[in-house]
């Protein structure tokens, strides 16, 4: 299998999304990306462990994507050997009546991970750039000063707020909080396939719901929302990878090894030693208990 590198999918520059590949054209089988995705995760695990003992580090891990870009499963599939005690999963779906009493990014400072633990958004603090920019209607939920009217929410607006998020996760980043953020690149014809399947499946069913048709009805604007938002928010402190989603199994492997990659560049993540009375009797302790 080519070899993957996380430079690959990072964006330092303007994003053009049409110009990114959603399917990987690589000489691998089912069985061969499983393999490489269960020797990451078991690198991964072991790595958690040590993270949830230095206690010194939190990491935030957000995924983004059009429906169907195969969040749920990559959350399930990437991250189900770690120990629960050091995961949290947030899903953030539309905001409920307490949290249109606060600022947008409420709710999500309550969801971020402690010290020695992941946090995984599914969904995140972009939907307030995304779904909001195709549906501005939204905003005016939020009660703010001087909106009254979709007309008044200026293309000011957005670019505001895009410089909010980009202090939220400086400040996070300056605070312990490793930032890393993904992005499902998938095709407009591979949804399609993947909600006719939703539907075809009495099993699946529960999945599909009328939105799903409605939103795909503004996947350019998506696309067009997207590429701002990832163009003017990935920064060396809080980076987005734009992962091909076309083919599931192998978008979970590329997120696993760079989460891996990326972390291992942190040279002081280490297991904490041992107290230096406690290391001197060591042998006085083993007899203790003996």
């Amino acid at each position: 299998m080519k070899s993957i590198q996380p430079d690959d999918f990072r964006i330092v520059s303007e994003v053009a999304l049409s110009q990114f590949p959603t399917r990987l054209d690589i000489d691998a089988d089912s069985d061969e990306k499983e393999a490489k995705l269960d020797k990451v995760q078991a690198k991964l695990s072991a790595l958690q462990d040590v993270m949830y003992a230095h206690n010194r580090y939190g990491v935030l891990i957000c995924l983004q994507g059009m429906d169907t870009s195969g969040k749920d499963s990559l959350i399930r599939e990437v991250f189900k050997e770690f120990n629960p005690r050091g995961v949290v999963v947030h899903s953030f779906k539309t905001p409920n009546s307490t949290e249109l009493e606060h600022d947008y990014l409420w709710r999500h400072y309550l969801a971020l991970p402690e010290k020695g633990k992941f946090a995984v958004f599914n969904r995140t603090h972009y939907e307030n750039v995304l779904v909001t920019r195709v549906h501005p209607e939204y905003i005016l939920n939020e009660n703010l000063p001087g909106i009254e009217k979709v007309e008044d929410i200026t293309p000011n607006f957005w670019e505001r707020r895009m410089e909010q998020i980009n202090h939220f996760e400086k400040h996070l980043a300056e605070n312990g909080t490793i930032v890393l953020k993904f992005y499902f690149h998938m095709s407009k014809e591979e949804q399609r396939q993947r909600l006719l399947r939703r539907l075809e499946n009495e099993e699946h069913h529960w999945k599909f719901s009328a939105g799903d048709s409605k939103e795909r009805a503004c996947w350019d604007d998506y696309m067009k929302y997207y590429e701002e938002a990832i163009s003017k928010t990935s920064q060396p402190h809080a980076p987005w990878f734009v992962i091909p989603a076309d083919d599931k199994e192998m978008a979970r492997y590329i997120v696993a090894k760079i989460i891996l990659e990326e972390l291992q560049k942190y040279s002081d993540i280490k297991e904490p030693e041992l107290d230096e009375k406690v290391k001197a009797n060591l042998a006085f302790f083993r007899e203790q208990l003996k």
